[in-house]
């Protein structure tokens, strides 16, 4: 049988290869049965850059930091940031095991398939493969809604006159999406260098906010800052109320697996994208960190900054702090760039996980969808199809703002319950003595029991199961409350609609299954013969 390249399919009992070893990329990506059409263009320096600026932590810990002052208050949006920091720094030490023993676009859904028992392959595969895809579809819409919405921000700052409106939103969501399919396919040889100028700026627009902020700005007390909570959504305790607030943080974070579904674009895969993760996080956790400590002790009335800017507060925080409509104009759009480099890779990832799940077969149109441009080596079907559905969503906007806001928030649930599932397989791997020393021969493509190696990165001994029971707590807590609404007392507007999008979205892939994928879907297609394997370790 043969794929869409030409490639000869093998069964999976055909591959057995040595894992654990850094070697060569091609030959790594061959030992899980598929063959390299990507160019890897992405080095260490362009990969942390996209893991930073992908994230943009600081910049939406400024966006979203009223969600937390709402439940919590600002001690709880201090000590939910550090519990979230860590939460997250846990979760991605899994994943990064995980990219490690297998770096492939696929990402979740392929490395159920290699720990999930064979009679379970099929299924949690493709169950883990939605759920991912739905988590990153629902983050490109999301950051494109709230660029766009940071422009409305700012012309609320510079012109006092002007109304918002929802159409308005989703005039600009459209243009920013369609600057991010120019840069991911018109320009798709700029991406890595777009995202390493922008490191830069990441890192020096950090600065060029916090100073004016701590030398201009109102002066906060220490002891109301780390000890004031609040519980204005009127929950049944402060604790209760905490777990609520945390959310927003924790979405601040989201999109940190970006670099895992890039694997076969970047060089030393195995190495490397754990490696960029890691520093990613631990360099936007530092900057969000001491952004949102410096914006707490330097925000002044926020009840005034909010009738000022209902949209973004921070703004007119900024406003306020430098006394200045074009000073704090100036730094709200460094805000708003690096959101718009966000968008454009959280475009990137997602459309691979549209094309690596197209290869193997399990969505509508998969012929289609898993082509590769021969000219650019970009799949770039799977990139107009992102864009194409992330508009689509946007029309919603235009109707009811709360149906939007339902339709992105599968973000969390879409993305932390696919974290949750490799990660409670890992550990089930770990504790019962499954997975092999660095360098053994293993059937990664088989699943289950026996046929698992350690790659060349990742957590030893004890220390590596006690983090993989925390990340698993920490995903199961977030995964619960992401489902909450922010007032005890619901209404349809202040209704937390991801249960039923999530549902829906269940609902819609399973009857996919049952009618059509059932047949045609059989988990991550073997596309390359063990001979080829070998030619290519020895080259």
């Amino acid at each position: 049988m043969e794929n869409l390249n030409g490639n000869k399919e093998f069964p999976i009992e055909d591959i057995t290869v040595r894992t654990g070893s850094v070697g060569n990329d091609d030959a790594v990506l061959a030992g899980l049965g598929k063959k390299a059409v990507l160019k890897r263009r992405f080095s260490f320096l362009t990969i942390l850059s996209y893991s930073c600026t992908v994230l943009v932590t600081w910049e939406a810990s400024l966006i979203l930091f009223l969600t937390g002052l709402t439940n919590g208050g600002s001690a709880g949006v201090i000590y939910g940031y550090i519990l979230t920091w860590a939460g997250t720094v846990s979760t991605f030490i899994v994943l990064s095991e995980l990219v490690s023993m297998a770096p492939t676009s696929g990402g979740q859904y392929h490395w159920v398939s290699m720990m999930a028992p064979k009679h379970m392959q099929k299924v949690l595969s493709y169950i883990s493969g939605w759920l991912t895809l739905a988590g990153w579809q629902a983050s490109t819409a999301s950051a494109a809604y709230l660029t766009g919405s940071l422009i409305q921000g700012l012309m609320i700052l510079t012109l006092p006159d002007y109304t918002p409106q929802s159409w308005h939103t989703t005039l600009l969501y459209w243009a920013i999406t369609a600057f991010a399919v120019f840069i991911n396919i018109g320009a798709g040889w700029l991406l890595p260098k777009f995202e390493a100028s922008l490191l830069v700026l990441h890192i020096l627009g950090f600065f060029a906010v916090l100073i004016p902020l701590l030398i201009l700005g109102p002066k906060g007390n220490a002891k109301e800052v780390f000890t004031t909570f609040t519980n204005l959504g009127g929950w049944s305790s402060q604790g209760l109320s905490f777990c609520v607030g945390i959310m927003g943080t924790v979405f601040a974070f989201a999109g940190g697996d970006g670099p895992i579904h890039l694997s076969e674009e970047i060089q030393n895969a195995a190495v490397i994208v754990p490696r960029s993760i890691m520093t990613g996080i631990a360099i936007n956790g530092s900057l969000g960190f001491a952004m949102v400590v410096s914006v707490l002790f330097r925000a002044g009335n926020i009840d005034e900054a909010l009738e000022q800017n209902p949209l973004f507060p921070v703004m007119a925080i900024f406003k306020n702090a430098v006394r200045s409509t074009a000073g704090a104009a100036a730094m709200s759009s460094l805000i708003f760039i690096l959101s718009v480099s966000s968008t454009v890779g959280l475009m990137a990832s997602t459309s691979r996980i549209f094309w690596a799940f197209s290869r193997d077969r399990a969505l509508p149109g998969w012929r289609t969808l898993s082509k590769v441009s021969p000219r650019t080596s970009i799949p770039v079907y799977s990139v107009i199809t992102t864009a194409i559905i992330a508009s689509i969503l946007a029309l919603v906007n235009i109707g009811s703002t709360t149906a939007f806001n339902g339709i992105v928030s599968i973000s969390i649930a879409g993305l932390f319950a696919s974290y949750l599932l490799v990660s409670s397989m890992l550990l089930y791997h770990r504790l019962t003595g499954g997975i092999k020393a660095p360098g053994n021969s293993v059937n990664l493509t088989a699943g289950g029991a026996g046929n698992l190696a350690w790659g060349p990165w990742r957590a030893p001994g004890v220390f590596g199961i006690a983090n993989n029971i925390f990340a698993c707590l920490w995903l199961i807590f977030v995964l619960f409350f992401s489902f909450w609404p922010t007032y005890a007392a619901v209404t349809p507007q202040t209704m937390n609609w991801s249960i039923l999008v999530t549902g829906a979205a269940a609902i819609f892939s399973t009857v996919y299954y049952l009618v059509w994928a059932r047949k045609v879907y059989t988990g991550p297609v073997v596309e390359i013969d063990v001979s080829d394997y070998v030619q290519a370790q020895d080259a």
